[in-house]
């Protein structure tokens, strides 16, 4: 993908703060320091665009991300930080579900886990909330350059066994550090906003 203009355009807690004009979105949700940040900025092939943060569980706010005036990536806060009150995760959750109950404009979402690890009952949550709302999901594994290609299918039999996940959903294994799997993962997303009806120029690259 040739990544024309990227800008950040709001960040939200409220409906009300929401972008109103239509333009079509797809979220990234995982956990906080799962690497959500590191791999927009693959994905833009910006080196500093998102901030990444040393303290997990900082970002509080929905941040949209307005990509060749065409589409939206939407970063959702991280989840799952244990030294986070029960009231702020309660505080974050809240924010996350009044979001994706009734987002037209939201095409699909991408769930990030580590793939050295198996996925936590937070993430596990976080994929039955996805399917009960009805969403497209492609589960992006990352961090995959610090596990060989050979163990690639063994870890993704982990993953989908603990999430219970659809066998229609992808998989996606991913590093934002050797830009593993970045067109793999552009395809599905522009596949999942051709899939909701909208155009986006695209330059297909090899990966």
């Amino acid at each position: 993908m040739k990544v024309k203009s990227a800008e950040i355009t709001m960040s939200a807690v409220a409906k009300t703060q929401y972008p109103t004009d239509g333009i079509p979105e797809i979220a990234l949700a995982g956990r906080s320091n799962v690497g959500k940040s590191s791999l927009i900025n693959a994905l833009l092939n910006r080196k500093s665009f998102a901030r990444t943060s040393s303290t997990p569980g900082k970002t509080r706010t929905i941040n949209f991300y307005l990509i060749n005036e065409e589409f939206f990536f939407v970063d959702l806060p991280g989840y799952g930080y244990a030294k986070v009150s029960k009231t702020e995760k309660e505080k974050w959750g809240g924010i996350m579900e009044r979001y994706l109950e009734d987002r037209n404009e939201l095409c699909s979402i991408l769930l990030l886990v580590d793939v050295r690890h198996e996925p936590t009952e937070d993430d596990k949550l976080m994929y039955q909330w996805i399917k009960h709302f009805c969403y497209n999901c492609a589960v992006v594994a990352t961090k995959a350059d610090k596990i060989s290609k050979g163990q690639y299918q063994k870890h993704e039999s982990i993953i989908r066994n603990k999430l219970l996940m659809d066998s229609n959903d992808k998989v996606i294994m991913t590093s934002s550090s050797n830009k593993i799997g970045i067109g793999k993962l552009w395809d599905e997303i522009v596949n999942q906003y051709e899939e909701h009806g909208y155009e986006v120029t695209y330059e297909k690259t090899i990966d």
